[in-house]
């Protein structure tokens, strides 16, 4: 699990549930109350998985309640004195609504959990996609970090941002603070892309969801970064660049963050910078020399999104 060196506040996780069914990637789920566990067996669990297998160090999950929603456990609990609220199916074994099972051991003949072949060019063409303030975007993002410092210009990263549109307003998961600061690191990373990881690591230690309209400028200002230049653009340019990312994740079927693709197709295993390597490096007709430099994959990143 990636061991968060950052810290960060946890936002609030939006989950649905739909009369008593719950939908988790157009799967609907059944559980029979036979195979039930108790309401406080059922906290028990979720605790000891976020702690365990989930959550950086220095970050710790703590139970507040635990409601009977008929077919499912709405479980709300803090972390680093944020409240999250999370379903659980009856039986104690997925997490809502991205149908994660607590239980599962992720595995096939690679060993990273990938199951579609990822196509071979000359220099592979990646994209993260996140939300500037999705916890576990963060995390990706760390991973990603070591990666792109050791494959450089052999590769082609981008980092996307996840947005929606409702007639002519843009939103985005953890509010407008979010969408904005979504917006300032698309224009960092257009032209100031040098500053671009620098910039992004400083925002989501020093940063957060309700404080980045004033706290990003002085992060950009100590980094040496044009802040001019980027007001500029997030007056100008924000709506061509919102509707490109709209575009961009319609296109892919991007659900949540954090999602990467190489070469177009959604990489699908384990989160460590080893196994994002490793992914990114089977993408090459000639892998070059760095592919053979070890990465950690001691410590993942955690296997949640927001969506």
């Amino acid at each position: 699990m990636q061991k968060n060196q950052k810290g960060f506040s946890i936002n609030l996780i939006a989950i649905i549930v739909v009369a008593a069914l719950v939908v988790a990637g157009g799967i609907w789920y059944f559980v029979n109350n036979s195979g039930q566990i108790s309401s406080k067996a059922a906290g028990e669990k979720l605790i000891k998985y976020l702690n365990e297998k989930e959550l950086p160090e220095g970050m710790t999950a703590s139970l507040v309640g635990v409601v009977d929603e008929k077919s499912v456990y709405n479980i709300k609990f803090t972390v680093n004195e944020q409240e999250v609220n999370v379903f659980m199916s009856k039986d104690g074994k997925y997490l809502f609504p991205q149908s994660i099972d607590m239980e599962a051991t992720p595995q096939n003949n690679d060993g990273t959990g990938q199951t579609t072949e990822i196509p071979k060019n000359d220099k592979p063409e990646v994209q993260l996609f996140v939300m500037s303030f999705c916890p576990y975007g963060n995390l990706a993002e760390d991973i990603t970090k070591p990666v792109v410092d050791l494959l450089g210009n052999n590769m082609n990263l981008t980092v996307h941002y996840i947005v929606s549109k409702q007639d002519s307003t843009y939103v985005s998961l953890h509010g407008d603070q979010e969408l904005n600061q979504n917006v300032r690191e698309l224009c960092v990373a257009k032209y100031q892309k040098d500053k671009f990881w620098a910039f992004v690591g400083k925002i989501n230690s020093d940063c957060t969801a309700q404080n980045a309209d004033t706290c990003w400028e002085s992060v950009a200002k100590g980094l040496g970064i044009d802040t001019a230049k980027i007001k500029s653009c997030e007056n100008s340019e924000k709506s061509a660049l919102l509707d490109k990312e709209i575009e961009l994740t319609t296109q892919l079927g991007v659900q949540g963050s954090p999602q990467l693709f190489v070469n177009g197709v959604e990489y699908t295993g384990q989160r460590t910078a080893e196994d994002y390597k490793s992914a990114i490096c089977s993408a090459f007709n000639n892998q070059p020399e760095a592919c053979k430099t070890v990465l950690s994959s001691d410590q993942a990143a955690a296997q949640g999104g927001c969506q």
